[in-house]
Order: C-alpha cells, then sequence, then structure tokens
C-alpha cells in the first residue's frame, strides 16, 4: 500500500507546532529558531560563472577526474555527459557524491546497526550485523538517489532568482542496481509495536557544523512507518559490488523516488518511536520557504520531480551540416517517464524523443533525437519530459530560497560550427 505522503506530514507538522512531537538532539525552542532562520543556515548564495573543476574534493575517497565530476566544495557533480554510452546503470566510479561532512571509512567487521526506542516492545536495543542482515532475504531494486537540491543554480542563471545551497547542474543523480534487505524484515525482527509511528536512520559520518556554528549532530531524517514498511532497503550492494566508502558503506538507507536525504548514508542507528519525530532536516532544511509558500514552510518534502537533460555538456560544439545522434535522460519520482519532448530551436518547434528504457518510476528512462544544424551559430537545446501521472515540466519553477525541486525544462546552450 502506498504512503499517503502529505496528508501524513500535515498531520506531523501540526503535531510539532503544537509541541506533541520531539527532536532528536535539537530542542523545541532551537528548531523554531532555526525555522525562522531558514534557508541562512550552513549555505552560501548560488553565484553564476564557471564551477570548480579540480579533481579532489575535502573528504570524498574515490578519484574525481575532471571529465567526470564538477567539484562543489564537499560534493562531486557527475558531468551528464560523461553517462553517454555508459548503460542504464550509472557506474560507480561516475555516480555522484553529497556529504554533508567528510567520508567515513567504516570497517565491515566492526559495523554494527543498532534499532532501539519505544516504538518497539519492551522499548528495548536490539543490534546486528552485517553478517545478520546477509541472513535475511536479500532484495534488489533498480533506483535513483538524487539530491533535493538537483538543479539549483537554474533558478538563478535561467529565472534570475537568488537561492542558497550547492550550485548543482542536473549531475546530483545516479541510478543504481541496490542489494539489501527491506527495512520492513529488520524492523519486525527487531520487535516492531504497534504504536510504532516514525522510524528515523541516522548516519556515521561527524556531526554537521552549520555556517553559523549551530551544531546540529549526525546526519538524520524520519521516514514515517507507513513508508518505511513499503519499499524501503538497507542496501549493502550498489552495482553488484561492495558498497563504496563515498556512498555508505558498509550499508546504507535506500528511499525510492524521495528526495536523497532521505537514504542516509553510513547508518549506523534506527530509532522506531511511538510519536512523531523531528530533525534539522526536514525542518529547517528540506520543506519549502519563500514568498509563495507559509511563513513556517511546507510540509518535509518526499517525492522527487520530473526532470531532463542531455548528455552533452553546455556551449558543446557540432559540426555543420552533420546529423547528430543526441541523447539524454528523463526521471520522475511520481511515475515513469511517457514521453519525452524535445526541440532544437529554443521551444520553436517540438518532436517527439524516442525512448530507450520501460518507464518506471523509480528510475530514469535514455532516450535520443536526431538533429542537422543547418547553419552555424549558437543553438538551444530542450527536453521536455511526461511521467505516467501525467506531471509534464513547466517552464518555471516556482521559486524556493533554498533552491529545492527544480523541475522546469532546462535551457541546454549549444554551438553549431
Amino acid at each position: 500500500m502506498r504512503t499517503h505522503e502529505s496528508a501524513y506530514d500535515r498531520r506531523r507538522l501540526r503535531q510539532w507546532l503544537a509541541g506533541e512531537a520531539r527532536a532528536d538532539g535539537v530542542s523545541r525552542r532551537d528548531m523554531l529558531r532555526l525555522l525562522a532562520a531558514a534557508g541562512i543556515a550552513g549555505a552560501a548564495p548560488v553565484a553564476l560563472g564557471t564551477p570548480a573543476g579540480a579533481a579532489t574534493a575535502p573528504g570524498i575517497v574515490k578519484p574525481l577526474p575532471e571529465d567526470l565530476f564538477t567539484v562543489r566544495g564537499t560534493n562531486a557533480e557527475t558531468r551528464f555527459a560523461a553517462l553517454a554510452g555508459a548503460g542504464h546503470h550509472t557506474p560507480n566510479d561516475r555516480f555522484f557524491v553529497r556529504n554533508h561532512t567528510a567520508t567515513p571509512v567504516l570497517s565491515a567487521a566492526d559495523w554494527a546497526l543498532t534499532v532501539h526506542g519505544d516504538g518497539l516492545t519492551r522499548d528495548r536495543t536490539v543490534d546486528f550485523s552485517l553478517a545478520d542482515l546477509k541472513k535475511l532475504p536479500s532484495v534488489t531494486h533498480s533506483a535513483f538517489v538524487e539530491c533535493a537540491g538537483n538543479g539549483r543554480s537554474f533558478f538563478t542563471s535561467q529565472q534570475g532568482r537568488t537561492v542558497s545551497g550547492t550550485a548543482w547542474t542536473l549531475g546530483a543523480i545516479g541510478v543504481a542496481r541496490w542489494r539489501g534487505v527491506r527495512l520492513a524484515d529488520v524492523l519486525r525482527r527487531a520487535g516492531l509495536s504497534r504504536r510504532a509511528v516514525d522510524v528515523m536512520p541516522r548516519g556515521l559520518d561527524a556531526d554537521y557544523v552549520t555556517a553559523d556554528g549551530a551544531g546540529l549532530g549526525r546526519v538524520r531524517r524520519p521516514l514515517p512507518l507507513s513508508k518505511a514498511l513499503d519499499d524501503v532497503l538497507l542496501a549493502y550492494e550498489m552495482n553488484g559490488e561492495p558498497l563504496p566508502p563515498d556512498h555508505g558503506h558498509p550499508v546504507r538507507v535506500l528511499v525510492p523516488s524521495w528526495i536523497g536525504i532521505a537514504s542516509i548514508k553510513w547508518v549506523g542507528d534506527i530509532e522506531v518511536s511511538a510519536e512523531p519525530l523531528y530533525s534539522p532536516w526536514n525542518t529547517d532544511f528540506y520543506r519549502l520557504f519563500g514568498d509563495a509558500y507559509p511563513d513556517a514552510g511546507t510540509a518535509p518534502l518526499t517525492r522527487q520531480t520530473v526532470k531532463s537533460a542531455w548528455e552533452l555538456d553546455a556551449q558543446a560544439n557540432l559540426t555543420t551540416g552533420v546529423t547528430h545522434r543526441l541523447t539524454g535522460r528523463s526521471w520522475s519520482g511520481g511515475g515513469g517517464i511517457v514521453r519525452v519532448d524535445v526541440s532544437t530551436d529554443g521551444g520553436g518547434t517540438w518532436n517527439r524523443a524516442r525512448l530507450h528504457d520501460a518507464p518506471r518510476r523509480d528510475g530514469w528512462v535514455r532516450w535520443s533525437t536526431r538533429w542537422r544544424p543547418a547553419t552555424p551559430g549558437p543553438y538551444t537545446l530542450l527536453a521536455r519530459a511526461t511521467d505516467s501521472a501525467g506531471r509534464t515540466q513547466p517552464d518555471a519553477t516556482v521559486h524556493n530560497t533554498q533552491g529545492y525541486l527544480f523541475d522546469a525544462v532546462v535551457r541546454h546552450p549549444v554551438n553549431a560550427v
């Protein structure tokens, strides 16, 4: 049964504001202060310009060659041109990295998962080793992980509005074949109580400290129990290999179709609560604030939006008078992609792209189109996807101060030479 996330989160928000919910490690007074300062803590304004292209980043373990990644602070964005011909799944060496602090290098042999809280029978604590998890029935699931801020820079470059946070283009996403165990199986093995309401995984990376010095503790974000029991995995393999350090080794949470912050990496403990839980990652962050939204913000964000990306660099040079096969990918958290329309003249005319994958809500479809530029000069390519729920990418995204869930059609400049 699918979760009614929006109704649940509205109820949870009311309980929080009424003082009926609690926040792990953060007082209600401090949380209201964070709410008042939403969009300021831990973020810097997005600026136009050429992003850094260094081959290393602080706190990231794997190599970051410039032809595969754009480094953005403690994060690494996949260059979409590097995915051309790479297959349906993003190779591990090209998968984007989103870190709040730094990648911890953990021993699988020493790792343990602690499940605890008053949402378990007798309010007990249960530990699982990696070997314990591997004794449970395994599940393999192909799904994307995507940062909620993917596409954030286009709020500024296309819509002229300032937002805070990492200036991603469209490369803060990857699709992998994940293998692990159902979170539902682990919770039931731990002794899930009928009182349980929320489930909050927490990572083993270092405590996060905002730019203004506020210590928020380790990254954690609650899930409604109905979602936790639905399709969430505790994954220990990625594309047939043990999870690499930057992607959650030895075990991470995978929450299909939801924003990436829900898929906690390096999970070390899970609190099961008999009342709604909050953390800074669903109060101060990962909600929508701005002129178009309530003063207290929206409910915490859940599902991802519809997006499309071309598999070539911006300002790429294409030979005039030659037919080019142009490729790209489209995806949505609310349904499989059933149609992609493309334009090579800035939206003057549109044609249907050819889809190369079956539509899946948790993944993307690859597509292609052929184009023969007749004359030299600058051109603007557009791609507009529609999912099985009937949602089509709009011309513009409603502004929010932290730059989340950009879903508008992206203007992709190229040159015919």
